[in-house]
């Protein structure tokens, strides 16, 4: 009879500073996320390790909230991990937490829902020290109206048109719970809340409210997308240098998308 080792499955929660990789998976040549996390756990569990993460974020793209989970076949606690894993990690590379979760949860499949946030740097000239995790317009953008024009796409509907040339979704139904959109000074910032997005769809979200903030496209385009799944209807993907994946949630205890919300508007 085949003997199968005991191990726990531990979740990751992952920052990163997506301007010096090609994104979270591990590509051949390139210097990914996934690969420098799986190279610190193989050093540390001596013995070849894969992690599975929630999302592939692209090319530039930082998260504060990316989640991960790997098979631990050692005796080192679950919460250890992530003060062992950061002696290990290049400084942009950092372990928010670790722990035990059930043999069931995948952190990919799992996914109950998730947060992104987008950055603008509004003013005439670039900033030098947020270039990596910003966006930077240079012309004026009206922030009410992206923030009017926005609440068009909350709720359950095919996102089709939001989703850029490459994206694998059997499904294009998506449901948005939620679009914030603040202003501080120069700094404009979207928060995004759904059960699951496409690939680019919230950058393709961002760039089309800033060409309707700039007055450049009507809101209108946004419902016609919906309606019709055409693409050309929409603004130009954002840059990912703004995007940045803030969190992911399950079925854990203490991880309710709603006790999120309630956070944000007790802001």
């Amino acid at each position: 009879m085949q003997q199968f080792e005991p191990f726990e499955r531990v979740l990751l929660t992952i920052e990163y500073d997506g301007s010096g990789f090609y994104g979270w998976q591990r590509q051949e040549n390139f210097r990914s996320v996934q690969l420098e996390v799986e190279k610190a756990l193989s050093k540390c569990l001596h013995r070849e390790t894969t992690i599975w993460g929630a999302s592939r974020t692209d090319t530039g793209v930082s998260a504060v909230g990316q989640r991960a989970h790997f098979h631990n076949f050692s005796t080192i606690p679950a919460e250890r991990f992530a003060f062992v894993l950061n002696t290990m990690l290049p400084p942009d590379v950092r372990i928010r937490a670790s722990r035990t979760v059930p043999e069931t949860l995948h952190a990919r499949f799992s996914c109950r829902g998730k947060i992104y946030t987008y950055r603008i740097f509004n003013n005439r000239h670039a900033s030098a020290i947020r270039r990596n995790w910003t966006t930077h317009i240079p012309v004026h953008i009206n922030e009410d109206r992206m923030r009017e024009a926005a609440q068009r796409l909350v709720g359950t509907y095919d996102f089709g048109a939001f989703q850029a040339a490459g994206g694998t979704a059997k499904s294009t139904i998506r449901t948005i719970h939620g679009i914030d959109i603040t202003r501080e000074g120069d700094d404009i910032t979207m928060v995004v809340r759904g059960n699951a997005f496409l690939y680019n769809m919230v950058r393709i979200i961002a760039g089309t409210l800033i060409a309707i903030g700039q007055g450049r496209l009507s809101p209108d385009c946004l419902t016609e997308a919906l309606e019709t799944q055409n693409r050309l209807v929409l603004g130009v993907t954002a840059p990912p240098s703004g995007l940045e994946l803030t969190r992911i949630f399950y079925d854990l205890d203490g991880e309710r998308m709603e006790d999120y919300e309630r956070e944000l508007l007790l802001r």
